[in-house]
């Protein structure tokens, strides 16, 4: 038999005895036919060091190239969620006294990219998958500290969750990105800034398009946020019958060539609008509208014209405002005051879309399905919702509202890179979106913000 190395999971968490090993070996088939360049598993010709003359060592190489490793590898699969709960650092900890021990090599892998690029030709843009929503700046989930906001976009940037979306009617929050950005820029190296996005929206009165007016609207987005050349302009429009949509995103199209914005994007455009756009030669990369696991209207027409042109979807209300967590199972709001407050904007707007969909026996059965597969990985019912969203069509990523200074869920955010959904998992979750088609209840995409 050939020389063989063996994987051994290691599940990353405190216990009450020790770190535990889950053990499970793979051997090379002998009967495999090997050509002649085959990368092989070898001792050195050389004088062997002391752990290769006991077979601890072993040098993998092809050519000129070689790499000596453990014979025994520490598997991280483990950590992808299904063997418990990871905590961060005691994981560390854990993998610390496996190299001590002389078990020195571990096996992982990027199974879920942390990143996604939007792009339409030439123009791209790279995200984080996870993107921070800064609507909870405006108002409506309690007193913003300015400080103690900047300090904890810090946290989540360093963290890895570096894309903040906001808008110039989100109150103070391209004020606040400016002040982040300032101090990523003094306190944190340069390939780190190189990392963070600022998406923005903008979102005008229905007034006449004029080159000078966009001109004048952006410059003051640029200047708030204290960027040169605002990362994403994700542009709304209220009315339809209103052609000035296009006037508008064709000058805004003449500010990204003269550098002003990297790229052009839309947010609640339905699909008849978006590939009118597109016919009119406009670039844009992205469109940001609601889908969740209730709302699932961007599937049905939407993500169709977005697989044929490229475009993709970053997606909003995926956790509802909060409904789709464990806060709100075995809840009943049907009577008063016997369940959690719905006392912020998106609670209540996302209540009235779960009434839409079906109602609150409904979703409780949905909540209940949810805790099953995220107790089944070690994670919680919001990291599942977002999980099963990022994995639709077209959806290149998604929001998660930040209450920024006032609460955190980074460990929970982060949990989404290394869910990985079965089979068994997504269908226990689709038999339990069995409420009312909300594309014919409300209409496409961002319908619901002009219906009369």
């Amino acid at each position: 038999m050939a020389t063989s190395t063996v994987f051994t999971g290691v599940s990353l968490f405190k216990s009450k005895n020790s770190t535990k090993l889950i053990t499970s070996t793979r051997f090379s088939d002998s009967k495999q036919q090997l050509s002649p360049n085959s990368v092989k598993c070898c001792s050195k010709t050389t004088t062997a060091t002391t752990e290769e003359a006991t077979g601890r060592l072993v040098t993998v190489k092809n050519g000129n190239d070689s790499l000596e490793i453990c014979r025994v590898l520490n598997g991280m699969w483990q950590t992808s969620g299904g063997w418990g709960r990871i905590d961060r650092d005691a994981a560390v900890e854990a993998m610390l006294r496996y190299a001590d021990a002389g078990l020195s090599t571990f096996d992982m892998a990027d199974h879920y990219k942390r990143r996604s690029i939007v792009k339409n030709g030439t123009d791209s843009l790279e995200i984080c998958r996870v993107v921070n929503g800064m609507w909870q700046t405006s108002g409506g989930w309690g007193r913003i500290d300015r400080d103690n906001a900047v300090d904890a976009m810090l946290r989540y940037a360093d963290a890895g969750l570096t894309t903040f979306d906001m808008a110039d009617i989100y109150g103070p929050a391209e004020d606040l990105y400016g002040i982040f950005i300032n101090r990523v820029r003094r306190e944190r190296p340069p390939e780190y800034l190189e990392k963070v996005r600022g998406l923005t929206k903008w979102v005008p009165p229905p007034v006449k398009m004029t080159s000078g007016y966009v001109r004048e609207n952006i410059d003051v987005s640029r200047k708030r946020m204290d960027v040169p050349s605002l990362d994403m302009l994700q542009f709304h429009w209220w009315d339809y019958s209103n052609p000035g949509y296009l006037d508008a995103l064709k000058n805004l199209t003449d500010l990204k060539e003269e550098g002003k914005i990297k790229t052009v994007a839309l947010t609640n455009f339905d699909t008849e609008r978006l590939q009118i756009i597109l016919e009119n030669g406009i670039p844009v990369v992205s469109n940001q509208v609601q889908h969740s696991i209730v709302d699932m209207r961007p599937q049905q027409k939407m993500a169709e014209l977005c697989q044929l042109t490229g475009v993709k979807l970053i997606t909003y209300g995926t956790v509802m405002g909060g409904l789709l967590s464990e806060k709100f199972l075995d809840t009943n709001l049907t009577i008063p005051f016997a369940g959690p407050p719905l006392n912020t904007p998106s609670l209540q707007k996302y209540k009235r879309m779960v009434d839409a969909w079906g109602g609150w026996s409904l979703f409780q059965t949905l909540l209940k399905t949810l805790k099953t597969v995220a107790s089944k990985h070690g994670v919680t019912i919001p990291t599942v919702a977002v999980k099963y969203i990022l994995d639709q069509t077209a959806v290149a990523g998604s929001m998660v509202g930040v209450r920024l200074g006032l609460s955190e869920h980074i460990q929970d955010t982060n949990a989404i890179f290394s869910l990985v959904l079965d089979e068994e998992d997504v269908n226990s979750i689709q038999v339990a979106q069995r409420g009312k088609d909300l594309l014919r209840v409300i209409g496409d995409c961002g319908d619901e913000y002009r219906r009369a």
